[in-house]
């Protein structure tokens, strides 16, 4: 059974996640307050952390700062409806993705799917071939990104939205693909997660050397990777 550690201080809450996902194949392991759910975080073996914004002790953002700092274990935040400014800046600090309380539990089980279908360590067992594009070179075994030589450190979303681009530099990839392609799940035009993931993804890998902008929003399009096609940079002459 997959390991998933839910930090919330809402017992009952806790309590029926963890009744609901059992027969699906997890195992939840419940911490009622930031303190204790960071010290778990990090020296447990967690698929997934479920995190809720409002903590005792510690708050879910300073936790999530905290634990960004040394891992990329995935995280789905839990926020109050209604709160974007809450989702967007659990995005901004590294969540991969967030679920607006009260959720319908089977929403919660997609979306937690849909967050593992794209676990690191299945990357790792399927290397494929380093795309290089322009400074920026990014290989699928190892998920390393370099820029000019570089290394740049990415979230798992932030890689994967990368590899999408570099794949189809030169030409629109739309939201929805993106939605699709690296989220698990369709689009929704009151959804900003892709927004903030690029927008962060932008932040790191900087502008072109001659100053362009990297990664170019298309209008009622999409994201456009403003470069060369991709080239493979194994067995090139």
């Amino acid at each position: 059974m997959d390991r998933l550690l839910m930090i919330d201080d809402d017992r009952e809450l806790c309590e029926m996640i963890s009744e609901y996902l059992a027969p699906e194949g997890f195992k939840v392991e419940a911490v009622y307050d930031g303190d204790k759910g960071l010290e778990r975080a990090l020296n447990g073996d967690y698929a997934l952390v479920l995190l809720d914004v409002m903590l005792p002790k510690l708050g879910g953002f300073d936790l999530l700062r905290k634990l960004r700092a040394t891992s990329n274990t995935r995280v789905l935040l839990l926020t109050a409806r209604g709160e974007e400014v809450d989702r967007i800046v659990g995005l901004e600090i590294g969540a991969d993705d967030y679920l607006p309380k009260p959720f319908n539990p089977r929403e919660l089980l997609a979306r937690i799917r849909a967050i593992l279908r794209r676990p690191v360590d299945a990357a790792k067992a399927s290397p494929g071939e380093p795309i290089s594009v322009g400074d920026v070179t990014l290989q699928p075994g190892s998920r390393t990104v370099t820029r000019g030589g570089e290394r740049v450190e990415l979230t798992a979303v932030e890689f994967d939205l990368l590899q999408a681009l570099l794949r189809s530099a030169g030409a629109i990839v739309s939201r929805d693909q993106l939605a699709r392609g690296v989220l698990g799940r369709e689009f929704s035009p009151f959804d900003r997660s892709i927004d903030m993931h690029i927008s962060k993804l932008r932040r790191k890998l900087g502008d072109l050397p001659g100053g362009q902008e990297r990664i170019r929003t298309v209008r009622s399009a999409g994201y456009l990777y403003a470069a060369e096609p991709a080239r493979k940079t194994v067995g090139r002459k």
